[in-house]
This record gives structure tokens, C-alpha cells and sequence, in this order.
């Protein structure tokens, strides 16, 4: 998964079963008038085609983060690239359709029902006639039973991820025939349909050592359209060919190639035709739009975009003067950087021509970003704290910042257990309510926390000590707490920095090896402030610097580096007071001001600014009105001019005596909390913004939230987004303390180990959430050596009632009211307030314009027999809407 949501390997290991789950779904009925779960938010992009219309043959390139660590879908280190194999090579008795409903695959199932429930549930399965394994034996129940006795979790000697479902199976036994399977279950079992999906050969199964190691490198027997043929970690590929025993249709491909290619290096492997298959991230889907829109202009014209578009008329003459200057030095190193930028613009040129080949598909994951709330201490244990959290937050907004840029529909997710289309779906956040800035307040003043109330007298000590001794950067309070957490602490160079504008960033130069601390500020803050956006709605880089500079060129660091920052003793309001900071008075309530070297000549200018907005203001107002009463509105105008002039001349040149009256009552709410964001006023001045008059203290201490978000160059929008979020949090009193941390860290170190107090991350949406999802949601229980028992649930937040309902779900065979079980199971959640789902991520794949039948694949399991190249002047089908 891509950081969008970032699901790094560590958290693979504890959700392999919700990437393999997707293989296998049930098939249950279809839609009634009053079924919630409505269709897809968006449809699929795969450019559908007839397979008349695609030619037999070729091989198609398909790019994955790495090699798969293992073949084996049961295991802990399985990964994306290890379900694609599996789900080209291996039998699955279900898969999904483009709507998330489940459809029995006929390759391999002819059928499968309950034939009995009492005095047990008992499933019959009839097996497709013609399947057989790769080796020429039928599949039967021999596999059906290894494969069991390997989950069932009785038999420690297998390293299984998971067992759900096989832990409540009793027995397995030949039925009729070979060709029928008998499954006994002890328990009832409503998500019977999940089990063997993917199925192995008993050859795999049948063992401890076989199950291990013998599925890890290589698949000898298989049975699908495409079988194993190598797996080489120096060419970083795995290679499958067609399958010669298949029964089914023919693959069109005659080889499908899976590459390792990471995802910043994508964008040359298109251009170099290494890869004809590839998710991508915005700002490479930009360029391919870029490069199919500059597609109609001459080979020689120059492109608007790229390395060489800053370089205007006038700065080229300026280059040109250096180099053929006089000066030799400056003329050598002109020439150097010259050749350089010519270099560079050549092979973007040659890189854009290449990309030509390729259109973006985009559709939406079958996952969703979350706001995580670590529940098990500090002020998010408090109920009425985390409902406040989610009370602030304005989902549109959030989904909007992500989606909207990229073309997508930006609708936020009403459900923690299901997306819009899949069966158990409904939208139940009014348990927990839209966003309401009072309602929020009110809960946090219910839990005691006050606005402006005290703070311990020790720590104002430690920042009056601050301001003429250690001078530490913003948020070193939160780097040694990491570090009594064993958590390494790193620079705050990065504070704050990030998309504004809260869409994906073309660039991210901020460091991955490092943990960046910082404090979300106002919206005001230099990169936190909204920017300009570019045609897809990305704004600027974020800018970047090393700890040991960090400390010095922070502006918000000590008084020293802010007096040398060039600004004469001004700031934009808001970026004083920050939380985190150990300047004096940095929780204070409203802020004196503070002298400033050019304090008049601002008051002047404020004061000559006001002037012209008011005279604007009127003449605004009287043109509004002109056409209604033109006469009336003539007389007051020039009744207006001569009292305006009278007082100019009694209070002199660049002045209004009215405006510097008005100007005078309004700065008291201007220069104070709930001022203009922006605005530039004298050193000290309070935060702006619809924040709450001061920071919320109880029991001496302040309400502060460390949140945790990843550094890597994949996950621009997601800060984006929790840069918005830590904004709204403020509006509401809660200050935020950003913490940007290696992509590898971030979930070993921060979210699995609950190193954090408001995280960002992704779950994918099972077919099966009474089974999938109970472990992300069950209360956590004290384990034999007294630790918490969290399974997924790393908001450490559950309760007795949504474990009640999982269990009831989970055993009732009646699809209906099974999913209605699970439509309460969800309500409980979100009144629990312990993850705030956001937005569906987006899909984002490069595909070449003549690849049919793939692309963004939205909830589609991939059928890899129909993937081909359309015939030359075939036309692929129109993609369904959304």
C-alpha cells in the first residue's frame, strides 16, 4: 500500500489476511430498494474490451514495490505483489466484481451452499469438472482438508498469519464424489465463503517444513491461467507464463512479468519502457496529462513546465551575459550550470515524449484513510476529549483536499467496517455527529478543560529559563519525550512544513531518515499557510534542512534568530505562541505587543491601508446601489468627499480621523486570538484564526497532542491533510505538536507501539468485516505478563458491546441479519470515537493506451486471462461511470 495510508511491511505482517481476504468473497444477495450500501463513489478505469478485440500474445510489465518475501498468502511477511501472484497462479472460489459484490467463480466452483444447520452447519461445495492442478491431479478434498489443518491454529509447528474461519471448522470430508467437498463447522460460520481463497496444493499444505519454506521462493503445482516460471532477485522479477493445463480461457498475454520498481523511480521506468503497468503518485500523473495534452504541438516547441520553464526570456539573457562575461569565474561556473540545465531539460523532453504512450486511470482503493485516536492514556482516555476531536473536524474538507485535485468524487467514508457499494455498508457517523466548533467546546468544558486555566508553576520557570539559557527550537519539549519514550528524537527543521493548500505536493524534499518535531501553529505559519495551487491543486516543495541547522535558522527558536530573520521585528500572526515553543509567554492568552524597530511606520501603514479599504468599501457599496437610488446616492457621495476631506485636513496627509478611530476599536480583537489570519502585526502578537481565546489547561496542564505523520516523499497529501486537521483542532483550543517520522518507523515505532496521539493511516475494506475487522476493533485485554492484547486495535479504544455485536454477527447465517449486526457493531464505533474515517484513497495508475482490460481496478478482483493489447485500430469500451 502507498502512504496515503500508509501500510509499510510492519503492518503487513498483521493485516496479510485483509490483503489476501480481497481474493475471496461471498456471494450473497443482491441489492433491495432499501439496501444503505448504495454503488461505488467511483467506478472503475480499466478500459474494458471485448477479448475479440485483443490480440493473442506479448507481455505486459507490471510494476510492484518489491519482490514478494514469500509465495505463501498465509504468512506474516506476505505483501500486495504476493496476492497478485496468487490470485494469476492459484484457484479462488470468489472474487469481486466493479460494484464489491461478491460472484462465485465458475473456473473453479460450479457451486457452494449450506446444506444443514442443525445440529451443525454444514457446507457442500461442487467443484468444477475440468479443474485440476498444474501436475494433472484434480482438485479435491484432499486439499480442501491440508489446507484446514494447517489454519486451524491446533498446530503451532505452522508459522501462520492467521486462522479465523478454519479454527471453527470440525471436520472435512469427501462427499459424493471427487468432484464434492463436505465442510462441518463446530460454530456457526456466516463468512463461510472466505475460507480457501486462495486455495494451495495439499503438496504445500500438507506440512509444517512444506507449509514454511516451501512456498516461499517457488510454487511447483498451481492452477490458474498463468503458472510460476522464475523468481529473480538480481533482475528484481517474477515472471509467470501461461498456464498450459488451464481449462478455462486462454490468457491473452503470453507472459505477464511482475518488476520491483520503487515508487519515485516510476516515472523513468515508463519513459524507459521497463514497465507498461504502474500505480502512480499525482505529480507523476500530472506529468503523463502534461505530456499527452503537449502532444499536439511540434517536437521543437518548447515545453511550459519542467526544469526549463522558470528560465524567462530575461534571466536567459542574464545567463548569457555571465557566461561571455568578464568576469572568468563567474563565466565558468555560468557555463557549468548551463550545460547542467541543458542536460536536464533534454531528458525531461525525452521523458515527456516517452510518457506519450501512457493515460492516467484513476478510481478508488478499496481502503480508507483514518484519523487514529490513541485512546489508553493522557487526554484522548477521556471519551468527551475524542468526540470534541472528531466534533472539529470537517470531513468534506479533508476529502476534498485529496480528491477533488485528482478529478475523484471527494465524499468522506460513512463507515469503519465497509465503502459505499459493498454489502455491509451504511452510513452511520450521526452516532457520532457532523462537525459542530460548539458542540466540541462543550464537551471539552465538560471534561474539564478550561480556556485559559492554569499551567504547573514549573513549567513557566522552565520557559522563563528558556528565553536567556537553552533557547531550544519548537518542539524540543516533544523530542525528549520521545526520547524518555525510547523513541529517537530528530530535527525540527521540517516543523509545520507541508502542503498548505491540503492537496498532494508535486514535491517533498523533507528528509526520511529523521523525525521532524514541530507544532501546528495558526494556518498563517510560513509553509503551513494556504499557497497557490498548480493546475491539479498541488502547491510548493516543503522546505527542509538538517538538525544542526535546524536549531539556528528556525525563526521561532529564540529571540536571537528572529531578530536576525530580516523581517524588522514583525511575523505573520501566528507564528508566536506556537505549541511546543519555549519562548516566554508561548501558552499565554492574549499577548501584549511588543516594540518592534519599525512599530510606527507599521502603525502608519496599517493605518494608510485602512484608509484605502474603507474608501474601497464604499465605493463598492455605492456602486451596489446605483441603479436604485442614483440620485440619492449622488447627493450622499459628495456629502461623504467634503466631510472625509474636512477630517483629513484636521488629522493630515495618509489619514482618515474616522478610519484611525474604527482601526484603533478593531485592534483590539485584530491583534488578539480570532484576528485576521495573515496579518502581519508586531513581535508577540497572539495566534490568529477562530481559535479559542487561549490554550485549554487541566489540573496546571495544557491540552497538547503529539501527531504523528511520515516524512517520505509518498505521503505529501497526508500531511497535507493533518495539517489541516491540526488547524481545525485549533479552532477548538487543542494544539497539536507535529511530528514527522521515517516512513520505516512509523508504524513499528509510533502507531503499533502507541508512540502517538493522532496518527494518519489506511485500512483496506474487507467482503468479510465480522471476521476481518473484529481484531482492529475489540477492546483490548490484559495479556498473561500484564501488557495490553491490542491485536490490530492500535487506538487501544473498544468496548463489550462492539465485541457482543461481532460475535452475533459472525454467527448468524442469515446474510441480512448478519449485516445488520454489523451495521451496529459500526454505530458503536463511532460514538467510541477512536478513529475518525476520512476518504476513500485514490487509485492512480499509468497504463499504456493500448493495454486493455486494466488499469485502476478500483474494488475488481484483476481477471488476468482477459489483460491483453487491443489489435491494431480496435477501440476499447467506454469505462462505466461512477
Amino acid at each position: 500500500m502507498s502512504h496515503d495510508g500508509v501500510g509499510p511491511r510492519a503492518v503487513m505482517r498483521s493485516v496479510a489476511f485483509l490483503t489476501a481476504g480481497v481474493l475471496a468473497v461471498p456471494a450473497l444477495a443482491g441489492c433491495s430498494e432499501k439496501d444503505p450500501a448504495g454503488k461505488p463513489t467511483a467506478g472503475q478505469e480499466i478500459a474494458p474490451a471485448e477479448r475479440g478485440q485483443i490480440a493473442d500474445g506479448g507481455t505486459l510489465h507490471w510494476a510492484v514495490d518489491a519482490l514478494p518475501e514469500t509465495l505463501n498468502t498465509f504468512q506474516a511477511d506476505a505483501d500486495a505483489a504476493t496476492s497478485k501472484v496468487a490470485g494469476a497462479v492459484l484457484p479462488s472460489m470468489y472474487r469481486l466484481d466493479a460494484n464489491g459484490r461478491a460472484q462465485r467463480n465458475p473456473d473453479y466452483l460450479e457451486s457452494a451452499k449450506v446444506v444443514d444447520r442443525e445440529p451443525r452447519q454444514v457446507v457442500l461445495y461442487k467443484l468444477n469438472q475440468q479443474a485440476v492442478w498444474s501436475d494433472g491431479r484434480e482438485i479435491g478434498a484432499a486439499d480442501f482438508a491440508a489446507q484446514w489443518r494447517a489454519l486451524s491454529g491446533k498446530d503451532t509447528a505452522y508459522w501462520t498469519a492467521r486462522n479465523a474461519g478454519y479454527d471453527r471448522i470440525e471436520k472435512i470430508e469427501r462427499g459424493a464424489n471427487d468432484l464434492e467437498v463436505r465442510v462441518t463447522f463446530s460454530k456457526p460460520y456466516a463468512d463461510w465463503q472466505s475460507l480457501f481463497s486462495p486455495l494451495y496444493p495439499k503438496d504445500v499444505m500438507g506440512t509444517p517444513d512444506a507449509f514454511n519454506d516451501g512456498a516461499r521462493r517457488k510454487l511447483k503445482v498451481t492452477a490458474g491461467p498463468f503458472a510460476l516460471d522464475t523468481v529473480d532477485k538480481d533482475t528484481g522479477e517474477v515472471r509467470l507464463k501461461r498456464n498450459p493445463r488451464w481449462w478455462g480461457r486462454p490468457a491473452k498475454l503470453s507472459e505477464l512479468v511482475l518488476r520491483a520498481v520503487p515508487r519515485d523511480k516510476r516515472t523513468a521506468a515508463l519513459a524507459e519502457g521497463k514497465v507498461d503497468l504502474a500505480e502512480i503518485d499525482s505529480a507523476e500523473a500530472r506529468r503523463i496529462t502534461l505530456a499527452a495534452r503537449d502532444q499536439g504541438k511540434g517536437n521543437g516547441a518548447p515545453l511550459a513546465h519542467g526544469p526549463g520553464a522558470a528560465l524567462t526570456p530575461g534571466r536567459s539573457l542574464r545567463s548569457w551575459a555571465i557566461a561571455h562575461g568578464s568576469d572568468e569565474a563567474a563565466a565558468d561556473e555560468e557555463i557549468l550550470a548551463r550545460k547542467k540545465r541543458g542536460k536536464a531539460v533534454a531528458k525531461y523532453a525525452d521523458e515527456q515524449s516517452a510518457l506519450r504512450g501512457f493515460e492516467v486511470r484513476k478510481s478508488l482503493e478499496p481502503a480508507f484513510t483514518q484519523l487514529a485516536l490513541n485512546g489508553q492514556e493522557g487526554p484522548l482516555a477521556d471519551e468527551r476529549v475524542r468526540r470534541a476531536v472528531a466534533r472539529a473536524l470537517d470531513r468534506d474538507e479533508l476529502a476534498r483536499v485529496v480528491l477533488r485535485p485528482l478529478g475523484l468524487p471527494a465524499e468522506p467514508v460513512g463507515s469503519h467496517l465497509a465503502l459505499s457499494g459493498q454489502h455491509a455498508y451504511a452510513d452511520n457517523s450521526g452516532a457520532l455527529g457532523g462537525q459542530d466548533t460548539k458542540e466540541a467546546q462543550a464537551l471539552l468544558a465538560d471534561a474539564g478543560w478550561v480556556s485559559g486555566g492554569p499551567v504547573k508553576e514549573e513549567q513557566k520557570e522552565k520557559k522563563a529559563a528558556g528565553a536567556g539559557a537553552s533557547k531550544k527550537p519548537a518542539g524540543s519539549e516533544a523530542s525528549e519525550a520521545s526520547e524518555a519514550s525510547g523513541t529517537p528524537a530528530g530535527s525540527d527543521s521540517d516543523s509545520g512544513s507541508g502542503s498548505g493548500s491540503g492537496s498532494e505536493s508535486d514535491s517533498d524534499e523533507g528528509s526520511t531518515g529523521s523525525e521532524d518535531s514541530g507544532s501546528s501553529g495558526s494556518s498563517s505559519s510560513s509553509d503551513g499557510s494556504e499557497s497557490s495551487s498548480s493546475s491539479d491543486g498541488s502547491t510548493g516543495s516543503e522546505s527542509s534542512g538538517s538538525s544542526d541547522s535546524s536549531s539556528s535558522s528556525d525563526s521561532s527558536s529564540s529571540s536571537d534568530s528572529s531578530d536576525s530573520s530580516g523581517d524588522d521585528g514583525t511575523y505573520i500572526v501566528g507564528e508566536d505562541g506556537k505549541p511546543g515553543d519555549d519562548k516566554p509567554g508561548a501558552d499565554r492568552a492574549p499577548a501584549l505587543l511588543v516594540p518592534a524597530p519599525l512599530a510606527e511606520l507599521q502603525r502608519v501603514a496599517l493605518l494608510d491601508q485602512a484608509y484605502v479599504l474603507g474608501v474601497r468599501g464604499q465605493a463598492e457599496k455605492a456602486k451596489k446601489g446605483q441603479k436604485q437610488k442614483a440620485g440619492k446616492k449622488q447627493r450622499t457621495g459628495r456629502k461623504q468627499q467634503t466631510d472625509t476631506e474636512k477630517q483629513q485636513r484636521m488629522d493630515g496627509p495618509g489619514t482618515s480621523g474616522k478610519v484611525e478611530k474604527n482601526l484603533a476599536h478593531e485592534g483590539k480583537s485584530q491583534f488578539q486570538h480570532g484576528g485576521a489570519p495573515g496579518a502581519y502585526a508586531p513581535k508577540g502578537t497572539a495566534a490568529p484564526g477562530r481559535a479559542a481565546a487561549g490554550p485549554l489547561a487541566k489540573n496546571g496542564k495544557p491540552l497538547s497532542l503529539r501527531f504523528v505523520l511520515p516524512s517520505g516523499p509518498g505521503s505529501q497529501s497526508l500531511r497535507a491533510v493533518g495539517e489541516r486537521i491540526a488547524r481545525m483542532l485549533e479552532c477548538i483550543g487543542i494544539r497539536t505538536e507535529i511530528s514527522k517520522v521515517a516512513d520505516e518507523s512509523y508504524f513499528k515505532d509510533h502507531i503499533a507501539s502507541g508512540q502517538y496521539d493522532l496518527a494518519l493511516y489506511s485500512w483496506p475494506a474487507s467482503a468479510f468485516p465480522a471476521t476481518d475487522a473484529r481484531p482492529i476493533y475489540s477492546k483490548p485485554v490484559p495479556a498473561a505478563d500484564g501488557s495490553l492484547n491490542v491485536e490490530q486495535n492500535y487506538t487501544r479504544v473498544g468496548t463489550d458491546q462492539v465485541d457482543q455485536l461481532f460475535d452475533q454477527a459472525i454467527a448468524e447465517l442469515d446474510p441480512g441479519e448478519s449485516r445488520s449486526l454489523v451495521r451496529k457493531a459500526d454505530a458503536r464505533i463511532w460514538a467510541a470515537a477512536g478513529s475518525i474515517p476520512l476518504y476513500q484513497r485514490p487509485q492512480l495508475t499509468a497504463a499504456r493506451t493500448n493495454l486493455a482490460n486494466a488499469g485502476a481496478f478500483g474494488f475488481q478482483t484483476p481477471v488476468y486471462e482477459d489483460m491483453g493489447y487491443l489489435k491494431k485500430g480496435a477501440k476499447p469500451q467506454a469505462s462505466p461511470s461512477s
